[in-house]
């Protein structure tokens, strides 16, 4: 894989491993699993954020629960068929895994760097409390033809901005993986919780 496309998508987050390792899928023969990294905001709120890590980087088999590392890999997406509909599933791809002892510069837990393309045409809204929103669907290139849809958040004046952003147009943004919890009608009187996830956004170039 070339440095060219590490570079447009890259993610480091400190956090404590929060579940055992479940079995996602196999390439040539190479294993990948699922788990849950636990990220502090600054603020009391938990980011909840889905790893996704080779066998070849960490013993699956044993119990980290608990623990705190730091990761570094890109937030990619697939997308998985339920029935004749699509979902957009997003996770961090581990390519480095560190652990470490307790921390406290809660500043550097969480950051995010994409350099990508404007697939969808931004949402853009205003919350009750008067709050300026913008949703993004930006495109990020990587190797082999293929590209991960990464949705963001923009807010207040970063909102308005990226608002005007035209279909195409390349972008570059820093920000933070997040995780938001929402209800999903699922049929009549019918719903379940589902998690979301999303990239916040605290700076855009364009």
């Amino acid at each position: 894989m070339s440095d060219k496309m590490i570079e447009n998508n890259r993610v480091s987050i400190i956090g404590k491993i929060a579940e055992g390792f479940t079995y996602s899928h196999e390439v040539y023969g190479e294993g990948f699993y699922m788990t849950s990294l636990k990220v502090n905001r600054l603020s009391d709120q938990v980011d909840m954020v889905p790893l996704m890590i080779s066998e070849r980087l960490i013993d699956v088999t044993q119990d980290y629960i608990g623990q705190t590392v730091e990761v570094s890999g890109q937030f990619r997406s697939y997308n998985y068929h339920e029935g004749s509909k699509n979902r957009l599933i997003l996770s961090v791809f581990v390519r480095e895994i560190e652990f470490i002892d307790e921390f406290t510069d809660y500043t550097k837990t969480n950051q995010i760097y994409l350099n990508g393309y404007i697939c969808k045409t931004p949402g853009y809204r205003k919350t009750p409390l008067g709050r300026e929103i913008t949703d993004l669907l930006v495109a990020v290139n990587r190797s082999y033809g293929k590209s991960d849809y990464i949705p963001c958040i923009a807010w207040g004046r970063n909102a308005r901005y990226a608002a005007g952003f035209e279909v195409g147009s390349n972008i570059e943004l820093w920000g933070r993986v997040q995780s938001r919890e929402y209800t999903k009608n699922i049929g009549e009187n019918q719903s379940e919780k589902r998690v979301a996830y999303e990239v916040s956004v605290s700076k855009l170039g364009h």
